[in-house]
């Protein structure tokens, strides 16, 4: 099991539980334990410990920082904002802090358990269950196979010289339990049964097997299966109830793990879309490296019943997110944040643009399919490293905004100039110097007299202030376009020959009022 490091504990409590105001260390540091201060005694030698800082003000804490220094532990931590930062630098540990109503013991527990909650180090996650199928195959006498409720085997006996059949062996070189007639009624019944049970051999060359279900509570975690050649010990169906006792807690164990460290994961992208996490500690943690985009995944909601539902929805978009990105790119980095899945998309070789968008359409296509409600796909800018990540989030989330059910799947380079104009509204809108002027006096014309001055000016100025070109636009005679803006500068009083007036007077036209170019036939 690896080493808790400053860094992985942050990764599972930092944000508005625990602060870090200084590590000198680096995020490295080891975290080994955590220990609370006791005034009345000395400080035990404890390499990697967290101090907590009972009974002391975190202003008057400074003192504790050369006492934990001393003793070789990695920090101290205080209650409150203002602890002694100078000190714990001076002194080389690093300085977390609570809240200040956050209670000692509160504080003890959630540190320890984020310490201690640390996932197994085999790559499948089922190290221990290897070692369990050994030991029910050499006290049982038989070799023996842990499986998931897909029938996927998790692990398998290596105990030398036990007869094996050939569902045996292929089952071990695919991992997964060959599939035949009657198969399925004999799982129904194992699943069902609360006992072991000796289950007949389905196909010609075949052994019987001893198998009993595994379970937490209600829930069914898998199965446990021994081949049985007719000289199984006198006491295997009792040794399999203890085995499948003993499965069921090392695969709660496992699930509690990976959820440990899916949460971790999704914290750590989470600060790398924000812009506030270190980008080389992500690229190692994260496992990727070099050019990337972003991609969002939103659902398209129309009505209350999909918005009543829209949490479980996007928990289950996300699962078709990952699923679908792990299988082109292997290990991956998804995250739901404010019910947008986000998705990292390795950007490599000269056509990863291309890849990126047919992979967001089945994504979107698949999506709608499973879960019955429009989705929609944004992909932002390719980005040299996770460091620029936030830009290619802000992008992507633009292109989500963008309205219209017809856009299903877009980059931020097919609708940038959508995407300006929207974020130019966003900003007009939200000063009054820039929102107010002559356009409001064109459309209030219009309003009171049943005029049509502000369209007449747009296509005017779409047409590079041509007169015959806006009389096309309009489908009018050029004389109308004539009078119309002698109306403009008589009755609202724009002075039509000052290009920066008209580029400002074009631009509040297109973007506050609305009013889009006219396409001609």
């Amino acid at each position: 099991m690896d080493a808790c490091t400053l860094g992985d504990l942050l990764d599972v409590v930092g944000g508005t539980s625990v602060r870090l105001h200084t590590a000198p260390a680096g995020l490295g540091a080891p975290v080994t334990e955590v220990l609370l201060y006791d005034a009345e005694g000395p400080l035990p030698r404890a390499p990697g410990a967290l101090l907590l800082a009972v009974g002391t003000r975190a202003a008057a804490a400074g003192p504790l920082a050369r006492a934990v220094a001393e003793a070789g532990m990695t920090g101290l931590v205080v209650r409150g904002p203002d602890g002694p930062v100078a000190a714990a630098d001076a002194h080389g540990v690093a300085l977390l802090s609570v809240p200040e109503d956050t209670a000692w013991h509160e504080a003890h527990l959630l540190l320890a358990s984020a310490i201690g909650a640390r996932p197994v180090s085999s790559a499948s996650g089922h190290g221990d269950l290897f070692a369990l199928a050994d030991a029910i195959a050499a006290a049982t006498g038989g070799a023996t196979a842990v499986e998931d409720p897909r029938r996927r085997i998790l692990a398998y006996s290596t105990v030398p010289g036990q007869p094996v059949d050939e569902d045996r062996r292929q089952g071990i070189l695919g991992l997964q339990v060959p599939t035949g007639a009657g198969d399925g009624e004999q799982y129904r019944t194992l699943f069902a049964a609360p006992a072991p049970l000796r289950l007949p051999a389905l196909r010609e060359g075949a052994l019987p097997r001893l198998a009993m279900a595994v379970r937490a509570g209600g829930e069914t975690l898998g199965s446990v299966w021994v081949v049985d050649d007719g000289t199984l010990a006198a006491d295997a169906a009792e040794t399999l109830v203890q085995g499948a006792s003993t499965a069921a807690l090392l695969l709660l164990r496992t699930r509690a793990a990976q959820e440990l460290a899916r949460h971790r994961t999704g914290d750590l992208l989470r600060r790398v879309l924000e812009g506030t996490a270190d980008p080389a500690g992500a690229a190692v943690r994260l496992g990727m490296e070099g050019a990337l985009r972003v991609a969002a995944f939103a659902l398209d909601t129309v009505g209350p019943a999909e918005l009543a539902d829209a949490e479980q929805t996007g928990l289950r978009l996300l699962d078709v997110v990952r699923l679908q990105c792990e299988a082109r790119y292997g290990r991956h980095a998804c995250v739901l944040v404010d019910g947008v899945v986000y998705a990292l998309l390795p950007a490599v070789g000269e056509h990863g643009g291309d890849r990126h968008r047919r992979l967001a359409e089945h994504i979107v296509a698949r999506a709608g399919q499973a879960l019955r409600v429009p989705v929609r796909a944004g992909l932002g800018e390719v980005v040299a490293g996770l460091g620029e990540v936030a830009g290619s989030r802000a992008d992507a989330d633009l292109v989500l905004r963008l309205p219209g059910p017809s856009l299903p799947v877009a980059t931020i380079d097919e609708v940038r100039a959508r995407v300006t104009l929207a974020r130019l509204a966003e900003v007009l809108g939200e000063r009054r110097e820039l929102s107010a002027g002559s356009w409001q006096r064109v459309l209030a014309h219009d309003e009171r007299h049943g005029s049509d001055l502000a369209r007449t000016l747009v296509c005017w100025f779409d047409a590079g202030c041509d007169m015959a070109g806006a009389a096309r636009l309009l489908a009018v005679h050029p004389n109308t376009c004539r009078y119309r803006l002698r109306q403009v500068r008589r009755l609202v009083g724009i002075d039509l020959d000052d290009p920066d007036e008209r580029l400002v007077l074009w631009l509040q036209l297109r973007v506050l009022a609305g009013l889009g170019p006219v396409r001609t036939a």
